[in-house]
């Protein structure tokens, strides 16, 4: 895309570099032309092959820049006369994608470390290591020449089909939002910004340029919005990503009540907002609403917005403040600050990191007889086409260039397990030739297509039981941006992956031989109907470039597996209560389609469910899970004990012990959920409202835990009274070691309280026949 030119007028050159003050940015923004301002507010445009200069662009499209570094997702303008540098926003969740070649350097690469999925990362219950997995972000971006990550995505997964549910951490937006504000001070700390997205209700990807959310007050303030609040509370952003989607009828990107009523007054939020890539229509709408910056940007929104300053429809005075917001952010920039990236990150170092992390956020589902974790010294039969093709991630912006892939039969020769050679040999030529017939991808964001299901004869695998000790089955489900899930043959195993499953079991328990399935998805599948016919189930997720060695320290018992999970299994995809209406319906059935496959149509998505997303509805309506969330086993026990439950005005502090009674040293998680109660509002039967990881206990050893709530963390949003409000009575302070599983309770009685009055906002355009318990 063309760029345009600044106009040039006579004024000392000048740095940003000495300006620190709101009130020093305030009169740089006073020197600065009209055009020079239009052209801080967008981006300078994006590299789309079939996209002439002059177009529009409205469809959302994912692409790269060519400029400053090579693959990035954007850029901004520079200015010579204030010493404006170009700023550089990158994505991704699962690590830093950019072009892992540049023209100028031919004899070096720049490939970045693929991380584990933001759902593997959740699976961990753990800050921290969700603030190291974020610094290690921060660090690498920074020596790539990346000022600005497009991440962490916190939306939450309303429906397990969403296409993007492996980029968001959870089904509950306290879990999601702490974990993202850890990664977010992570990533800060070293000194580039993260953006947090996408904001708000933007939880299918099916038409989501056009889809328009109809969602209530209440289920928007405390299931949608809750975990982008608890993040700019806790680390202050530097960015927040508008999203694609209406809300009740407005544009995230064009919505006014969204960006500065709720986001900028009533949270207080300091940072810039941008848009994603395209979206929304109306750049004049985009500015007044407090949407800062419009990436990747066009030309047409330059001219819109200077002819409409010029013409009075849109004061200059908000398009100051736009540009004071985003300058206030630019200036903490490695390029505002002139920093030199290197172009050599600690990839090593990193890759230990993203090993870990992986490791820790595996989820043993099932265990009987301690089939796992493996001896040593038994053979192993490995089956599973993903067992040679190991999925590191999604597909779409989540993407990443990464320089290697670890696959699971690799993990498992680098930790000395004998595999039978003959079965890894059959594997690998099935694979080759399978893929031979698989076109390749025209553009990286097309959703990967796995190869089909090796099947085997009742006498080849009566053989292969014959010759081994052990079978593990690795069972592998990609997705990606732009296109949800489907049930068929994604979220249900088709018949022919169920069959090698059940023929496989039985060839190996037929000889009182164990079956393990590893499971490399990056959502939620169906798992009732089979795992019955395994002995073991360990979910790895998809847990990026270190797959395979991180899945092989679990299964060998390197590591003790702690993982929970942060989403709930379910066992049918009936049972879940947004099915009813996920992802949403086309307005006119009869209307022209647009050529560009990704591209749209009218819709409308009624969360009708209300509150009632995850184990909210699965909880409160006795709705049988497969596993519930919070889930996790382990290879050794933990005993809960002497619980305190204490106020301080509107401090709770909770007090436990947590004890290893087992024999294996491992960590397990502690978590809090609150039973409030009854009052005019329906209310779910609980909700988690803190939780904390303990350190890796050796058998015998205890932690004393202590977890602190805010009384006013427990409060209901009436839109009634626009408020936020505490019903007086017994509160159930509940330890757990998943949402179905009670250890220790006790009781605190609270007066009732109106928190805070809060603006009327949000108001849907249609009434909405939520879900109820009454």
């Amino acid at each position: 895309m063309k760029k345009l030119m600044f106009s040039l007028f006579f004024c000392a050159p000048f740095s940003l570099l000495a300006q620190t003050t709101d009130a020093e940015i305030n009169q740089i923004v006073d020197r600065l032309t009209l055009e020079e301002k239009v052209y801080l507010v967008i981006g300078t445009g994006m590299d789309i092959p079939g996209m002439t200069e002059e177009s529009n662009a409205p469809q959302a499209v994912v692409g790269t820049t060519k400029d400053k570094v090579a693959g990035a997702a954007g850029t901004s303008y520079t200015n010579k006369n204030f010493g404006f540098p170009a700023v550089v926003f990158a994505d991704g969740p699962a690590g830093i994608r950019i072009s892992p070649v540049r023209e100028e350097f031919p004899d070096e690469t720049f490939y970045a470390t693929a991380f584990p999925t933001a759902t593997s990362l959740s699976s961990t219950w753990n800050v921290e290591l969700a603030k190291e997995i974020g610094s290690a972000f921060g660090r690498e971006g920074k020596e790539y020449g990346v000022d600005f990550l497009l991440a962490p995505a916190l939306n939450i997964h309303r429906h397990p089909l969403g296409g993007r549910n492996f980029e968001y951490y959870s089904e509950d937006p306290v879990l999601a939002g702490k974990i993202t504000a850890a990664f977010v001070n992570g990533v800060q700390a070293e000194g580039i910004g993260a953006t947090i997205k996408h904001f708000v209700a933007n939880n299918s990807e099916t038409n989501r340029t056009e889809l328009n959310t109809v969602v209530s007050q209440r289920a928007l303030r405390e299931i949608y919005l809750k975990g982008f609040e608890i993040a700019v509370e806790e680390s202050n952003p530097w960015a927040i990503m508008s999203s694609y989607n209406k809300i009740n009828g407005t544009y995230a990107s064009e919505n006014e009540e969204l960006l500065n009523n709720l986001l900028r007054e009533e949270w207080g939020y300091e940072g810039f907002v941008m848009t994603d890539w395209f979206a929304g229509k109306d750049p004049v709408a985009q500015m007044r609403a407090g949407n800062d910056l419009l990436m990747p940007g066009t030309n047409q929104q330059a001219t819109a917005i200077i002819k409409a300053v010029n013409n009075g429809e849109l004061p200059e005075e908000i398009l100051d403040r736009n540009v004071s917001n985003i300058l206030k952010q630019y200036y903490k920039t490695p390029s505002f600050k002139k920093y030199k990236p290197t172009g050599k990150p600690d990839l090593e170092g990193h890759k230990k990191i993203a090993r870990k992390a992986a490791s820790e956020g595996m989820v043993l589902l099932k265990n009987i007889d301690q089939t796992l974790p493996l001896d040593q010294n038994v053979k192993v039969a490995l089956f599973g086409v993903t067992s040679v093709e190991t999925i590191s991630g999604g597909t779409g912006s989540g993407d990443v260039n990464k320089a290697y892939m670890v696959s699971v039969t690799e993990g498992f020769e680098n930790a000395g397990f004998e595999l039978d050679g003959d079965l890894v040999s059959k594997y690998e030529s099935y694979v080759k030739e399978e893929r031979a017939k698989i076109p390749p991808k025209e553009m990286f964001f097309e959703k990967d297509i796995l190869v089909p299901e090796k099947t085997w004869t009742a006498g080849e695998l009566e053989t292969i039981a014959e010759n081994n000790d052990v079978a593990v089955f690795t069972f592998g489900r990609t997705s990606g941006e732009f296109q949800d899930r489907v049930v068929e043959g994604d979220f249900e195993l088709s018949e022919e992956e169920l069959q090698v499953i059940r023929n496989i079991s039985n060839a190996f328990r037929s000889k009182n031989k164990k079956f393990v399935v590893l499971l490399n998805i990056g959502g939620v599948i169906e798992t009732q109907s089979w795992k019955d016919a395994a002995d073991a189930i360990l979910l790895s997720w998809q847990p990026g470039q270190e797959a395979g060695n991180a899945i092989a320290d679990v299964v060998s018992g390197k590591l003790n597996p702690s993982g929970k999970l942060p989403v709930t299994f379910p066992v049918s995809i009936n049972d879940v209560a947004s099915g009813k209406n996920f992802p949403g319906t086309v307005l006119d059935t009869t209307a022209p389609k647009s050529q560009n496959p990704l591209a749209g149509v009218p819709s409308e998505e009624i969360y009708e469910e209300g509150i009632y997303v995850g184990y909210r509805y699965f909880d409160s309506f006795d709705v049988k899970t497969s596993f519930p969330f919070g889930f996790g086993l382990s290879y050794t026990n933990f005993e809960f004990s002497d619980l305190k439950v204490n106020r301080d005005g509107k401090e709770i502090t909770l007090e436990l012990s947590v004890r290893n009674s087992g024999e294996t040293a491992g960590k397990e998680v502690v978590q809090l959920y609150v039973k409030s109660p009854e009052g005019s509002l329906d209310k779910p039967e609980k909700e988690l409202k803190a939780f904390a990881k303990t350190k890796n206990l050796n058998s015998g050893e205890t932690e004393n835990i202590t977890l602190a709530v805010n009384a006013e963390d427990l409060a209901y949003y009436d839109p009634a009274t626009n408020s936020w409000k505490l019903d007086a009575g017994n509160y159930r302070f509940i330890i757990a070691g998943d949402s179905q599983t009670l250890k220790l309770e006790e009781e605190l009685f609270l007066e009732e309280k109106e928190v805070k009055t809060t603006q009327d906002l949000f108001n849907p355009e249609i009434a909405i026949e939520e879900l109820t318990r009454n």
